[in-house]
């Protein structure tokens, strides 16, 4: 559509889109997940999953670094349970909240990208600052074995921090 035109040749599912965003933009924070869910009942599937999407990015980085983005989380996660990458991505914001706030990683976590078959550098952050020694000796191996299959001949692992400590 250009400037001044009258939306006459826009097709229906971007005016639909363009009108989801508005109203997701200026919902209540009490009718937000009602709103959701209507939204994800369009027809269209991937217009509405792209409008939620949108949607999730900014409510997320607007609530990332207080205490409303947790239970913000949870409840949206109930929300779009329905389709798996919407929540994915609920997800992801999570994991990118915990890095940046440099809270710990868990316990767990930690010990899956360790024994992974990663990269060196995911191996080598963990190697240096895993919180326990069974994570960072596991990350050692990983990254030994990672050394010995590309042929490096180094004893050195990448030194750059960027985990949590």
């Amino acid at each position: 559509m250009t400037a001044g035109s009258s939306g006459r040749d826009t097709p229906q599912e971007h005016l639909r889109f363009a009108a989801w965003l508005q109203a997701l933009h200026q919902v209540p924070d009490d009718d937000e997940l009602t709103l959701v869910a209507e939204v994800l009942q369009d027809p269209d599937v991937a217009m509405a999953q792209g409008a939620v999407l949108r949607h999730l990015d900014q409510r997320a980085s607007t609530l990332i670094h207080g205490p409303d983005y947790a239970p913000w989380t949870q409840a949206m996660a109930g929300a779009v349970a329905s389709r798996p990458f919407l929540l994915q991505c609920l997800h992801e914001w999570s994991l990118f909240r915990a890095i940046t706030l440099g809270q710990p990683w868990s316990h767990w976590l930690q010990l899956k990208i360790a024994g992974s078959p990663g990269t060196r550098e995911d191996a080598a952050v963990l190697a240096q600052a895993g919180r326990t020694k069974r994570i960072r000796n596991t990350a050692r191996a990983a990254v030994t074995a990672a050394t010995r299959r590309a042929g490096i001949d180094d004893k050195t692992t990448p030194g750059t921090h960027v985990g949590p400590t």
